[in-house]
């Protein structure tokens, strides 16, 4: 019996990464002789077992077979015939196939390390094509990895190709698209993520949302770039540098949504975009099965970005009623994450990717004088349900019509 640490471990030590978990694979052992030697049983699908000492996940080298569509269509052998070899070919890249012996002794028999060194993704064997979750593991991968220079092998992509022409990223459980969506969004690159799905046709099948955005032109003196499906991305990527919350990056990538749905004798105006795209968000959120934290901001950033671009033009109650529908007011507001990805939209536009944006400190300095108004007189005067709220809202204008005052007037 015999171990070998394997997968993404031996990829991130070999690229000087930090290693977060280990994996090991065990040759010629049984599931007995695991629980023998004091190993804990945890695999559903095949023989995983937990180390007594270390709780580190140690697998049965294992072998598949396809028998059904989908990723779920697998038939899985276990057993001490098969080799080390044998469990590297069923993986998904050459740079997820490699194994480090207990000597420290690198085995690479499908060229792993040359993968790594020429910033190449490239998929093991044709068995790529029998698991579709593996393109959007590829898409993933290409998040992670192309700051640094990675990119898909072309075979690879021509695989990916043909498997979305075969129906393959339809099988896809809702679950394991937003799974893979949200790790994406933690991603360095999270563009590629969506680049590479364009470029193999599986943005269409699984974020027809996002999808139909490109081609979609928009004014220029507002959009130097044009383009509403690569103004989304350059959103992105400003929101990549603003914030690692994924879900400040998933609102900055659904606030145009509505424009995927403006009529063309509108275009290239996309007035009403903001309600237009509250279906398409919600056809998302609900297919996917997002959680609502996510949807929540993504709503508010839909609905209220355009006003909060605009928010030197507002008069004070106009903007205690936006303060009000942002829910900023409320304990535990996310007024911040929602500042955040409104930036994000300004700065994402060709020319505007370092200017600063004022309308956030202005819209945080208001919503601090409007909290600093006191309600106890309120109470001891009786007001009660309408009317305490009316005569609450005439004192939060006035706290941020005087903060107006103190406030410099930006250079926009």
């Amino acid at each position: 019996m015999k171990r070998y640490l394997v997968g993404g471990a031996v990829r991130d030590q070999l690229l000087g990464r930090p290693v977060s978990e280990r994996d090991w694979v065990v040759i010629g052992a049984t599931p007995e002789q695991m629980i023998a030697l004091g190993f804990k049983p945890v695999g559903k699908d095949f023989p995983v077992f937990l180390h007594p000492k270390t709780h580190e996940e140690h697998a049965l080298a294992r072998t598949e077979r396809k028998t059904a569509p989908g990723y779920r269509g697998f038939a899985v052998h276990t057993g001490p015939d098969v080799t080390l070899e044998d469990d590297l070919l069923r993986r998904d890249l050459t740079i997820n196939a490699m194994a480090i012996d207990e000597n420290g002794r690198l085995i690479d028999p499908y060229g792993g390390q040359r993968d790594l060194e020429g910033r190449c993704l490239r998929h093991v064997s044709p068995a790529f094509r029998e698991d579709p979750v593996r393109i959007l593991r590829i898409a993933r991968f290409a998040a992670r990895y192309a700051g640094i220079g990675f990119t898909v092998a072309e075979e690879t992509r021509r695989l990916m190709d043909e498997m979305v022409a075969a129906g393959e990223a339809d099988a896809l459980v809702p679950e394991r698209v937003w799974l893979e969506l949200e790790r994406a969004l933690g991603e360095a690159v999270p563009r590629a993520f969506f680049e590479t799905l364009r470029s193999c046709g599986a943005l269409r099948v699984l974020f027809p949302e996002i999808e139909r955005l490109f081609g979609i032109p928009q004014r220029a003196e507002y959009h130097p770039e044009i383009d509403t499906g690569l103004h989304t991305l350059m959103v992105l990527d400003q929101a990549v540098r603003l914030s690692e919350d994924a879900c400040v990056r998933f609102a900055a990538l659904m606030h145009d949504l509505g424009k995927g749905t403006t009529p063309p004798e509108l275009i290239p105006r996309h007035h009403g975009h903001e309600q237009r795209g509250l279906a398409p968000l919600r056809d998302l959120c609900t297919r996917l099965k997002v959680p609502n934290a996510y949807r929540k901001l993504a709503e508010k950033v839909m609905l209220h970005h355009g006003t909060c671009h605009r928010v030197f033009e507002l008069r004070a109650a106009t903007l205690v009623d936006l303060l009000q529908r942002i829910d900023a007011f409320h304990r535990g507001d996310d007024t911040q994450n929602f500042l955040l990805a409104c930036e994000a939209d300004a700065r994402g536009r060709a020319g505007y990717e370092n200017r600063p944006y004022p309308q956030a400190d202005w819209i945080r300095a208001a919503r601090n004088a409007a909290r600093q108004v006191k309600t106890q007189a309120l109470t001891e005067r009786g007001l009660r349900g309408e009317a305490f709220g009316q005569a609450l809202r005439d004192l939060r204008i006035q706290a941020v019509r005087a903060a107006r005052q103190d406030f410099p007037s930006p250079a926009l």
